[in-house]
């Protein structure tokens, strides 16, 4: 590790610890560090503790964690598909969470409530849909070498679900079109103490499997061929980038809905910042990267006003698109 990628981590788990801290303080109610942290050592059910025990930490650990994982699984997909502009989204696993919902808010109240489908949940209807998608992307890939077929079959499978949502938001009341829409803005502040308990363990084994194939990324970086005279298992380590990326990307869109961009600009940032490919290091800097802007953003979505929150996307949005542009107009051979 050079010194410069030294410097780097240093200062973006310093930016992480910094970011989280801010989060908690800042609000509709402004907070000291005395009342945060006697909120989260003392306990009591003081108005302070409630606020930031309750709903400040869940929705600050939640953001860390969605961070974490976008960034990840954004720069797993770039580097397999060797596109700098391959997102975490870009099998149609987002399409597939998105058709869940669509068909738990408009699709369920057209056949009744007492549906199977309503009792799954927005959440569980959210992973069913990304799993669905996964299991067709899984089965391609099997029969496909080809991995830019794979990435061709994913995108169309994509389109078929948003085909499929826009005719249930053709044939829904205004109110259920109007609940899908609030969803696919995203929110870190709707995932409750009970659904983090699921939601963080998924996450991190989804990372941990990202660390894992540190090695196989930086083989894939000059193709599969390469990779395969290397002595990589390509078959084994393109499912194995699948199944964390499905599990990363899956469970933010399930929990928080598709937050767009911020996969798709961290690994662009890291890369400028430490001037490698090496994954070892980009793979730790894109997971701190990626909490530490996620994080920024909730803060920014804080800011505009003390009562209103802006949507998660809004704020991702205007942070991640500027970076896809330079990245675009300056049309670096990042690979």
């Amino acid at each position: 590790m050079t010194k410069r990628n030294g410097i780097f981590w240093g200062v973006v788990t310093v930016a992480v610890v910094v970011l989280f801290v801010c989060d908690l303080l800042l609000g509709s109610t402004s907070l000291t560090v005395s009342e945060v942290w006697n909120a989260l050592t003392v306990g009591g059910e003081s108005e302070v503790a409630v606020i930031v025990r309750r709903f400040r930490l869940p929705k600050a650990i939640v953001a860390a964690l969605c961070g974490a994982a976008l960034g990840a699984s954004g720069l797993q997909m770039q580097t397999l598909f060797r596109n700098p502009l391959a997102g975490p989204y870009v099998l149609g696993v987002s399409s597939g969470a998105s058709l869940g919902v669509a068909l738990f808010l408009m699709g369920a109240p057209l056949v009744g409530y007492g549906s199977v489908a309503f009792s799954l949940g927005m959440v569980g209807a959210a992973w069913i849909g990304a799993a669905a998608i996964f299991m067709l992307i899984v089965s391609v890939s099997r029969r496909v070498k080809d991995i830019m077929v794979v990435l061709i079959l994913g995108v169309m499978f994509g389109s078929v679900a948003s085909a499929v949502v826009e005719i249930l938001q053709y044939f829904s009341t205004e109110s259920a079109v109007k609940n899908y829409v609030v969803w696919t803005m995203g929110s870190l502040g709707n995932v409750t103490s009970a659904q983090l308990s699921i939601m963080a363990p998924v996450v991190i084994v989804g990372l941990l499997l990202s660390v894992v194939t540190i090695k196989p990324l930086n083989a894939m970086m000059l193709g599969e061929q390469y990779a395969a005279t290397m002595g990589i298992n390509v078959r084994r380590s393109r499912m194995a980038i699948l199944i964390s990326t499905t599990m990363l990307a899956g469970t933010v869109t399930a929990f928080c809905g598709p937050i767009g961009f911020l996969g798709l600009a961290v690994p662009h940032v890291v890369r400028m910042a430490t001037g490698t490919a090496d994954h070892r290091v980009l793979m730790p800097g894109t997971i701190l990267a990626g909490a530490a802007l996620m994080l920024l953003c909730d803060i920014l979505s804080k800011m505009p006003t003390s009562q209103l929150t802006l949507p998660i996307n809004t704020v991702t949005a205007l942070l991640g698109i500027p970076i896809i542009i330079v990245v675009i107009v300056k049309g670096r051979n990042l690979f």
